[in-house]
């Protein structure tokens, strides 16, 4: 845990009392200060009373006394409208802060020679694997690093700060609202494209999130910025006019000078003198397809600025075990591949994933997103069958249209057992693809949950077909 620090004594309030709620109150007690805790729902006030923090109704609270408000990422900022525990800060000049803000005021206050370093990811997609992908090259070369924040552990329950280490934190548009004083040493930008627009009043306020992620930069600290999507592309356009910090373009689809860049898999290093080649991206099996390509783009430009060689780059990249549920393989049934690309709960990123295989079959669905599927009408010519899933199964039936063949198996383990079926009979390597498209939410909890379902039912064909085998053999 990070005791945080710079609110001895004070009191602070808390409203959302999930992981990253309850996280910042311990992290705020461990540091001195009285944190305030109240939830809509008394299963999550009893556990923090259970717990021992004060709990107290918020909306009967002399809002005076708090020096703080720390709301959960989940909560409304301001849009649809912002929430009634903001409206009360608002009024009372209480500070509105996040758990990432949190960790920068208690970063802030080390040494500067001995503070330890800071890499954050943003991005509509690809940010996850980035941010794994850069903790293990750094742990591959002997670097004291700890990963969290939007991915795994809370920010605030990453190990206690220590000069010569550094933290790799994934930060979401949510979070990054939450901030003030937040100084990333290399913030990256994967991309942009329409996602939350609801949380953020719209793209100009969603892009005005994630910008964020660079506004206290300055000279000496390093701004990576993705320029394959037309929103990114001219924010670097500006940022080289205003920006402080060093900037570095990345992309997996052209030259990019002063940056790095994938052409055909193939990595380069253009910040320097001339471009040098680094790694060919196509020998490494987990990071496939063009959207790794700019995630190792982005891995080897956060790594260079701080200090890592590239021969240590590439050994560590090599090695990358990869991401759970984000293009995992995580099963084979005789010839047909199952890949686990779960985290793909928008159209955008199912693109990535669709765009790494010239034929496959398709599992998709959930609960459906503003746009669904229109925009990848350009890959349903891959798609030798699609299994739908979810609540989005009659709708993207419709939108796919004679695309491609299409069911509507609605539960995932239907779907799985159909798609193994189809693919099995070609006699073929086949891909078996589950990128949804789609939020999880009609079904399961999480993204996580809906990739393990998908697992579970690849094991469960997978023993059916043992034993079916085995008493081929035996007849």
């Amino acid at each position: 845990m990070i005791p945080v620090k710079g609110f001895e004594g004070k009191r602070v309030a808390i409203f959302g009392l999930g992981r990253s709620g309850l996280s910042a109150a311990r992290a705020l007690k461990a540091g001195g200060a009285e944190p305030v805790l109240w939830d809509d729902k008394v299963a999550s006030t009893a556990a923090a009373m259970k717990e021992g923090f004060t709990v107290e109704d918020l909306k009967k609270a002399d809002w005076a006394e708090f020096d703080a408000l720390m709301l959960s990422p989940g909560v409304p900022l301001t849009h649809p409208e912002p929430h009634w525990t903001v409206k009360a800060a608002k009024a009372a000049n209480v500070q509105v802060l996040g758990d990432i803000e949190l960790f920068a005021r208690t970063l802030a206050r080390f040494p500067a020679r001995n503070r330890p370093k800071t890499i954050a990811i943003t991005g509509t997609n690809g940010k996850s694997t980035t941010t794994a992908l850069i903790g293990h090259v750094l742990k591959s070369a002997g670097k004291n690093v700890h990963v969290g924040g939007n991915i795994g552990i809370g920010v605030l329950d990453l190990d206690e700060m220590q000069p010569g280490s550094i933290y790799v934190i994934e930060t979401s548009s949510y979070q990054l609202d939450l901030t003030l004083t937040f100084k990333p040493d290399v913030a990256i930008l994967m991309n942009l494209s329409p996602d939350h627009l609801d949380r953020h009043g719209g793209m100009d306020g969603y892009i005005a999130a994630k910008k964020r992620i660079f506004m206290n930069q300055d000279k000496g600290q390093t701004a990576v910025v993705g320029a394959d999507d037309d929103y990114s592309a001219a924010l670097i356009s500006d940022m080289r006019v205003s920006h402080p910090a060093k900037l570095i373009g990345i992309s997996s689809r052209r030259v990019v000078g002063d940056g790095v860049y994938a052409l055909n898999g193939a990595l380069y290093d253009a910040t320097g003198a001339r471009a040098r080649h680094i790694i060919d991206l196509k020998t490494v099996r987990t990071l496939t397809g063009r959207h790794n390509w700019q995630n190792a783009a982005a891995a080897f430009s956060a790594c260079t600025a701080i200090g890592l060689t590239a021969d240590q780059i590439v050994t560590g990249m090599r090695s990358f075990p990869g991401l759970a549920h984000r293009m995992q393989e995580i099963g084979r049934i005789g010839k047909v591949r199952f890949i686990n690309d779960s985290k793909a709960t928008n159209a955008d990123a199912a693109r990535q994933a669709m765009s790494s295989f010239d034929k496959f079959y398709w599992i998709a669905g959930g609960k459906a997103k503003a746009g669904g599927i229109d925009e990848l009408r350009d890959l349903y010519p891959r798609v030798k069958h699609a299994f739908l899933i979810g609540e989005a199964a009659e709708l993207f039936e419709k939108t796919i249209g004679s695309g491609a063949p299409c069911t509507q198996s609605r539960l995932l383990f239907t779907a799985t057992a159909q798609a193994y079926a189809e693919a099995e009979k070609s006699g073929r390597e086949e891909i078996v693809l589950f990128s949804p498209a789609c939020a999880s939410f009609d079904q399961f909890a999480d993204f996580e949950a809906r990739g393990d379902a998908f697992r579970d039912a690849v094991d469960e064909i997978s023993k059916s077909v043992a034993v079916a085998g085995v008493q081929d053999i035996g007849a």
